[in-house]
């Protein structure tokens, strides 16, 4: 096959891979044919051949062995279908936009410190603010080791916008950025009625891009195991923080910023994700394990809105929401638009 003929295929079923999902949206098997027809090119089928074949593979197999897609597998084969595709950026964690959301004990202190010739005017913060995140994932190699491993690079941005506050004109009072990279390999574990369908080892780093005195920092090599059983969801991510050296000095640049970050962030996540019809229900978990403990909850309720997103609320208690706060106890709910799902 010449690279000219396939490149043109490849375009052609790109352009359509999108209308055929959604025509077929409730057969997964015709999903995964159309994944598959999409990986092997051939440069004489057209597109609508290749809708009749897969119909056609679908009801047969139907008959003998019919294919059953969770809604956590279909979103992993959606991901590698445009691995290769530039003009598609892939979602990492959930992206979304709480234009409202209120939190019951504003974090002034940390502005307070501040020199007073360098007071941002938020050093009285408004109960209500916006919150947004914006998270996406791009891989960098696969087959690495096996064939179904992949090495990604992931970003993700954490904001919250005091937009409401126009008497000190709205500005952002923290954002975090976290760059990562890690390596991930697809497993069919099974245990009972729970399948192990991911593991991932990584490295991030977690900073709000801030000068002293309100530089907040952290860098983790954490692991994350992934469990499904059809609709639920399970994932137990642990970490350890790697150490940096102590200050001297609280201003100056170099050193640790948060040395107590571990009392207040714990050494693992526990999360967990049922979807019910086209809604989805989800819990986050983390807790220090001292007897002071300290740590948070997340509670996450998503919805049909339209034919493109999904409203989503959100309820937040506990430390750790933001680095700013990560010694700070608030309780935050939140509702607005998800762009990008779990599921």
């Amino acid at each position: 096959m010449k690279r000219s003929h396939k490149a043109a295929l490849l375009v052609l079923l790109v352009l359509n891979f999108n209308a055929l999902l959604a025509a077929e949206s409730e057969n997964p098997a015709l999903e995964l044919c159309y994944i598959e027809q999409l990986k092997a090119a051939d440069e004489k089928l057209t597109v609508l051949e290749v809708r009749a074949l897969c119909r056609d593979l679908a009801k047969n197999e139907a008959e003998i062995n019919p294919i059953s897609i969770s809604p956590f597998e279909k979103r992993l084969l959606r991901e590698k279908a445009n691995h290769d595709n530039p003009n598609v950026i892939t979602p990492h964690k959930r992206n979304y936009f709480l234009p409202v959301s209120y939190m019951d004990k504003p974090n002034n202190e940390p502005y307070a410190k501040l020199p007073t010739a360098e007071i941002t005017d938020i050093a009285e913060l408004d109960h209500f603010e916006s919150k947004f995140q914006l998270s996406f994932k791009a891989p960098l190699a696969e087959s690495l080791f096996k064939q179904k491993d992949i090495l990604f690079f992931g970003f993700t941005i954490q904001s919250y916008w005091q937009m409401y506050n126009s008497e000190v004109s709205s500005p952002f009072r923290e954002t975090n950025y976290q760059p990562e990279i890690f390596y991930g390999v697809f497993n069919d574990l099974k245990l009972g009625e729970w399948t192990n369908r991911v593991n991932v080892i990584g490295v991030e780093h977690q900073s709000n891009g801030r000068s002293q005195p309100i530089s907040r920092s952290w860098n983790r090599v954490y692991a994350q195991f992934i469990w499904e059983n059809d609709n639920w969801l399970m994932m137990f991510k642990p970490w350890y923080r790697l150490p940096e050296d102590n200050k001297t000095d609280p201003l100056q640049p170099d050193g640790d910023d948060n040395p107590d970050i571990d009392k207040y962030m714990g050494h693992f996540e526990f999360s967990s994700l049922y979807k019910w019809d086209e809604q989805t229900f989800s819990l986050m978990l983390r807790n220090n394990l001292r007897s002071n403990n300290r740590g948070a909850i997340q509670l996450d309720w998503t919805f049909p809105m339209g034919s493109r997103f999904k409203g989503y609320a959100q309820y937040f208690n506990g430390y750790g929401e933001s680095l700013i706060d990560y010694n700070h106890s608030i309780q935050r709910l939140g509702f607005g638009i998800l762009l990008t799902d779990v599921f």
